[in-house]
């Protein structure tokens, strides 16, 4: 079965979604994962979906800019391999790691490095930089998978100390744990 990721960005407003899921169905393709966000004023979507045998991912990207570039949004679409070249992902562990503290220039950098020095692979990230000092006004939170063969004292070790040079609170845990510490 072919499947294709598309990108839809543009200025956040009513409808957006409500229009790509309707040309998705009228082109008779299925959604099988979706992320949407929005940052700022700017919305951010992300759909995977499998087409129907007769519909090549050119015909769905020209169906998708007609009907979405007239409400200002751009569309990227790009097909989804699965050949046998795909290698799979290690086992791993979720896990949750926030941090908080100053805002400053190349602070997701300097954290991811660490992160994928270690091989650990960022499944999801979501961070509100406010700026000032006040660590409550610039919060990131990575969910990581990371590899059971990784030494997770060593991984925790370079994360925290590369929280004390940039002065961040940092918190690692499981995400089974801070699942069960952060029920509402």
């Amino acid at each position: 079965m072919k499947k294709s990721i598309i990108a839809v960005l543009g200025h956040d407003r009513p409808g957006i979604i409500s229009a790509v899921t309707n040309i998705l169905f009228e082109q008779h393709c299925n959604i099988e994962n979706v992320s949407q966000t929005i940052l700022q004023t700017e919305f951010s979507g992300t759909f995977i979906v499998a087409l129907p045998p007769k519909l090549s991912g050119s015909h769905l990207l020209e169906h998708l800019k007609a009907g979405l570039e007239p409400l200002g949004l751009d569309v990227f679409l790009r097909d989804v391999g699965g050949g046998d070249d795909i290698q799979p992902f290690p086992e791993s562990e979720p896990f949750i790691i926030t941090t908080m503290g100053p805002d400053q220039k190349g602070l997701v950098a300097r954290v991811t490095a660490i992160i994928a020095h270690f091989g650990v692979n960022v499944t999801n990230l979501q961070a509100v930089f406010k700026g000032g000092d006040d660590p409550n006004n610039n919060i990131m939170i990575y969910e990581v998978d990371v590899p059971k063969h990784v030494d997770q004292h060593q991984l925790d070790r370079a994360l925290r100390d590369k929280a004390d040079e940039l002065n961040l609170d940092i918190s690692i845990q499981h995400r089974n744990i801070f699942s069960a510490i952060n029920r509402i």
